[in-house]
């Protein structure tokens, strides 16, 4: 039987009427009903084009057909839990293996981010016997309850902070408090969860874990120091803990020249934990937690299985290698560090002309602009009125990218033109969260 097709309308209502309203749509005041997808392009019902510059979930493009064509053939043959022995996890398993560092072994597949580093949080807490937490101010690192409570951006909204929770400052040498100026910012945010962790054995407390987004985005797109992690991760082992990497929104190839964002910190670093989600099923709910066979060890020893239903399933695993067939074959790395170098050149370059632009910063394809309206006070831009990028920061201010691994020179060309055109239009009126510009180019319509 077809599937009816509803008009605009009919199914904003309806959604309205059977959907939770917390699950709020991108420009709500006026959605944009999307229908088919390809590459970095999304059509709405009446076939008009849009360019997707934020959806790093469709990581090698939306529709690939190498993914749609393993996904199918592997349906169409088994899908079953992990508990029956296959070939496809541990080949998968293999292959994530080879791009860590060694150490990082051991895999659990799960089908979210959210899934994931809730697992770092039980592992970490079992190999510690120690429960405390220590992440970076306005951190997320998801929806589940365990996570709100170590999300400073959603904590803060809901029941406050619990005493096992320690939130170190977010180390932002923009507008943090220790800036491009200092001498070696790296250090002295490192010192700051030192003494952190210091404050926190005074009150007889004990650290289980360091969790941090490996470059924070709900933060605002930020690019840590160098040496803060390595710096970091000896304070934190030194007071029993471990250190986990959040690779959610940063991980497979994003930042170009290496495959996890974790390695901007240098060859010799390696976490104790690391989670990735997002970008690994391109849009199919896969996701994993890789660690060390000690922590791995002390989690079995606690006698307890742990089962996913679908983590690791044979068709999930056969996208998630199909994933990294893309990635190389079509040498998408090495299109972040080309693209994204373009794009951020040419953001630099639309900064010297429009006095809004406080900081243009970034690798590969992980970009943000941030807003303000006193470069020297560095005051955020927050009253908006119309552009047409989805924002993050803690102020909203901070116009984030982060399209497809496929997005392409002319993609950035035509994105940089357009909030060109807008900036000096509207006299730098910028309009907060999602902005919905019906700006088109050639009948295409921008969706950052």
């Amino acid at each position: 039987m077809a599937q009816e097709k509803l008009r605009k309308e009919e199914t904003l209502a309806m959604r309205n009427r059977l959907i939770g309203q917390s699950c709020r749509l991108f420009y709500s005041e006026d959605p944009v009903k999307i229908v088919r997808a390809r590459g970095q392009y999304l059509f709405d019902e009446n076939g008009k084009r849009y360019l997707d510059c934020i959806s790093n979930v469709q990581h090698v493009g939306h529709c690939h057909p190498a993914i749609t064509k393993a996904a199918a053939a592997q349906m169409d043959v088994l899908n079953t839990n992990s508990r029956f022995l296959h070939d496809n996890i541990v080949l998968y398993a293999d292959r994530l293996a080879a791009t860590l560092p060694q150490k990082l072994c051991v895999f659990y597949f799960v089908n979210s981010g959210s899934e994931a580093n809730d697992l770092a949080l039980r592992l970490a807490r079992q190999y510690t016997q120690h429960e405390d937490v220590v992440v970076l101010d306005h951190a997320y690192h998801g929806h589940l309850m365990s996570l709100i409570d170590i999300s400073p951006y959603k904590f803060r909204k809901l029941a406050g902070q619990k005493e096992w929770v320690h939130v170190a400052p977010l180390p932002d040498t923009y507008r943090g408090i220790y800036r491009e100026d200092h001498p070696d910012p790296g250090q002295a945010y490192a010192d700051t969860v030192k003494d952190l962790i210091e404050d926190v054995h005074k009150k007889g407390r004990k650290i289980s874990a360091f969790f941090a987004e490996s470059l924070p985005s709900v933060g605002g797109q930020i690019i840590l120091p160098q040496e803060y992690f390595p710096k970091v991760a000896e304070y934190v082992r030194s007071a029993g803990g471990v250190f986990v990497a959040d690779e959610v929104q940063t991980g497979f190839g994003r930042v170009g020249h290496h495959f996890w964002a974790f390695q901007l910190q240098g060859d010799d670093f390696c976490p104790d934990i690391v989670t990735m989600g997002k970008p690994m099923g391109n849009g199919h709910p896969l996701a994993c937690v890789a660690t060390t066979a000690e922590i791995a060890g002390a989690f079995t020893a606690n006698g307890v299985e742990y089962f996913n239903t679908f983590g690791g399933t044979p068709v999930s695993c056969a996208i998630g290698l199909a994933v990294l067939d893309v990635i190389v074959e079509e040498d998408l790395r090495g299109n972040a560090v080309r693209v994204g170098a373009h794009l951020k050149d040419l953001l630099t370059k639309l900064k010297a002309r429009h006095e809004i632009i406080g900081d243009v910063r970034g690798v590969g394809l992980f970009l943000g602009i941030e807003l303000v309206t006193d470069r020297e006070k560095k005051t955020p831009a927050t009253e908006a009125d119309q552009i047409c990028v989805s924002t993050d920061g803690p102020w909203e201010n901070v116009l984030k990218f982060k399209p497809p691994m496929c997005f392409g020179m002319e993609n950035a060309e035509l994105v940089v033109q357009c909030i060109d055109r807008i900036l000096t239009v509207l006299q730098f009126n910028i309009y907060t969260k999602t902005f919905n510009v019906n700006f088109t180019n050639n009948n295409r319509k921008i969706h950052v």
